[in-house]
């Protein structure tokens, strides 16, 4: 039983005084009244909890920029790219002059059934943020699985700089191998100049420290040792680690999936890469942030030749 039905009956059931009901059960002697005059006028409707929204909402946005967000996310999403509410947000005051809140846009997506729970998701603010503060201080590398028509697949290895997020090289094999990633390094790394560091997974193409050192080290390791190169690996299934070209490749996925892009051809006869490459060529030459449209701080590019301030390196042990 609501307390609104409890003061009502005490007053005019029990035929109780009004300050008397007030001060038994602890609330205002006004509001009695007001309860009185609403069962007087309303009858048994006075019992029901009342809306406490208030008459107006001078901050609240229109319904106008309410329909263009849903739109954003309907477009974004469509083409395969980033539809948050950083991007929405950012996209409505760069590009139609509307200046709404990040958690405003998602309150508003999520009024409108376009964001899906995931109640077991592990929260953002626990994740250790970091990025290199120089360009050429860490090289990030990783490859993933794309199928294409006729139940085949690919396989797309991306280097990215972990600075600037420009993706270093980006190309597609029938099989990522160890002379496949030492190739590619040495390609970035004359177009870019060396790095300081990479941080990769612990595939085998990248590291055999997991393995035993049966056979010795890889050629990528032995690259890498050559030229004074820091080689970091994350921990085992722990990709977010490796989160920039992780999430690089995710876009890059969604951007091949986007209504328009070319489709999905069978594999060649000649190389996988003939079959995508002109898929992953458009994201290559617009290097393509962690977020297209996203709104990220002014990143510095590595150049060949640029002037780099010098990077510590922790000093490697001789050979045994």
């Amino acid at each position: 039983m609501s307390k609104a039905r409890l003061v009502i009956t005490a007053v005019i059931v029990e035929k109780r005084p009004v300050s008397e009901v007030a001060r038994a059960y602890g609330v205002a002697r006004s509001w009695v009244c007001t309860l009185l005059a609403r069962y007087r006028a309303e009858g048994e409707a006075a019992f029901q909890p009342r809306s406490r929204r208030p008459l107006t909402s001078p901050a609240a946005i229109s319904a106008d920029a309410v329909e263009l967000i849903v739109a954003l996310r309907k477009e974004l999403s469509g083409q395969g790219l980033d539809a948050g509410p950083d991007t929405i947000a950012w996209r409505l005051e760069h590009h139609h002059r509307v200046r709404v809140s990040a958690a405003t846009v998602a309150r508003y997506l999520a009024a409108r059934g376009l964001v899906v729970p995931e109640p077991r998701k592990r929260p953002k603010s626990s994740y250790i943020r970091f990025a290199a503060e120089q360009p050429n201080e860490c090289w990030q590398a990783g490859f993933t699985h794309y199928p294409l028509a006729g139940g085949t697949g690919t396989e797309i290895l991306t280097w990215l700089d972990d600075h600037s997020r420009l993706a270093l090289r980006v190309t597609a094999w029938h099989r990522v191998t160890g002379p496949a990633v030492l190739a590619e390094f040495r390609a970035a790394a004359a177009r870019y100049g060396p790095p300081a560091s990479t941080l990769t997974d612990n595939g085998m193409v990248f590291t055999t420290r997991l393995s035993g050192r049966r056979g010795g080290r890889n050629a990528f390791e032995h690259e890498l040792r050559r030229r004074g190169i820091i080689q970091k690996n994350g921990k085992p299934n722990h990709p977010q680690t490796q989160g920039k070209v992780e999430r690089f490749q995710q876009t890059l996925k969604k951007l091949a999936h986007r209504p328009g892009a070319p489709a999905r051809h069978p594999r060649s006869a000649a190389s996988p890469a003939g079959c995508i490459h002109q898929l992953l060529q458009p994201a290559a030459a617009a290097q393509i942030p962690a977020r297209p449209g996203h709104p990220c701080r002014r990143l510095r590019r590595p150049a060949q030749g640029r002037p780099r301030r010098p990077v510590r390196r922790h000093p490697r042990p001789g050979p045994h």
